[in-house]
């Protein structure tokens, strides 16, 4: 381990010593910008040891509100199988949990295809049984401040005027709605299907929200599962006009956050220099990143449309 990244993933094992002097880090499970996984053991256990890269504000809140989930689940265990933790520093955002068995039900994002149902039945009804959950009060916060992203987004131009209006409209007459529990990123890679039920991983946008969040973030990956897409509108939707306009607000704040994360992917992509020697565009064995990139956000686009034309038809019926 040489170098700037050498040194990180020194520190990083350094600070899982520090809580857990007996993990032996085996192999580097993931790494990004932000954070590193590490597998190792701890004891005759497997375990998996989570630290922050990138120390900004806004990051370590999360990693500490991770930490505070999994410290809850200790005392209150949700209806869902998720990792024991192990032993957590949430000063220097360090966390270490039980490493599971199985596979992700989903290796990206955005599944370039269709899951098995099986898969995808198993993964909703994960979901459904933690949106069903009520933790005691305190434990868990509400994330999302919806008014305010709402006119952040409306700010940045990715929400009309017209959609500012109707947003607020339903909004306001959500107003008395109860809270939902939700696990806040219920995509699909981040469900463990293993051998004795799907695991939840990744918890540190748990909270209250609005009633349908974890569906519309399901549905906003399954662009090619229509009929996990109807399964999912109905299911939203069976508990009347209220949890439909809910669905609704919660579906159009998720899409349009994915086709933000995607425009900047897509023109960063745009700036990158191609490598000398790399073939061009359009010839074998060329880079399809950028292409695939493109493709998912116009579905997104397309995805957007069909929510705003529901959100005005939910509107005109108030």
């Amino acid at each position: 381990m040489s170098g700037s990244q050498g040194a990180q993933l020194r520190a990083a094992v350094a600070s899982v010593h520090r809580i857990c002097p007996e993990f032996h880090p085996v192999q580097v499970l993931r790494r990004s910008g932000k954070s590193v996984l590490l597998v190792g053991t701890t004891g005759r256990t497997s375990a998996v040891a989570k630290c922050l890269l990138d120390h900004s504000p806004a990051w370590s809140e999360r990693f500490r509100q991770e930490i505070a989930a999994y410290r809850a689940f200790v005392r209150h265990r949700p209806p869902v199988r998720v990792p024991r933790l192990v032993a957590a520093d949430p000063d220097n955002c360090t966390l270490i949990i039980e490493r599971m068995p199985g596979r992700v039900a989903a290796a990206a994002r955005h599944p370039a295809e269709a899951p098995p149902r099986a898969d995808l039945r198993a993964a909703l009804g994960a979901i459904c049984r933690i949106n069903l959950w009520r933790p005691p009060p305190g434990l868990f916060e509400a994330p999302l401040d919806y008014a305010g992203r709402i006119g952040r987004y409306h700010d940045l131009g990715l929400l009309t005027d017209r959609d500012l209006g109707d947003l607020q409209k339903l909004l306001h007459g959500l107003s008395h709605t109860q809270g939902q529990f939700c696990h806040g990123d219920a995509l699909l890679n981040n469900v463990l299907l293993s051998p004795t039920g799907p695991v939840l991983l990744d918890w540190d946008s748990a909270g209250w929200y609005l009633p349908g969040y974890d569906l519309a973030t399901l549905w906003s990956v399954l662009g090619d599962a229509p009929v996990a897409r109807r399964q999912i509108s109905q299911l939203a939707q069976s508990a009347g006009p209220a949890a439909r306009d809910a669905f609704l607000v919660n579906l159009m704040l998720i899409l349009t956050r994915e086709i933000r994360r995607y425009e900047t992917a897509v023109q960063r992509t745009m700036r990158e220099p191609v490598p000398i020697g790399a073939p061009g565009p359009g010839q074998p064995g060329a880079p399809a990143a950028g292409e695939e990139q493109r493709l998912l956000l116009r579905r997104l686009h397309d995805d957007c449309q069909m929510a705003r034309r529901a959100v005005r038809a939910a509107v005109g019926t108030r």
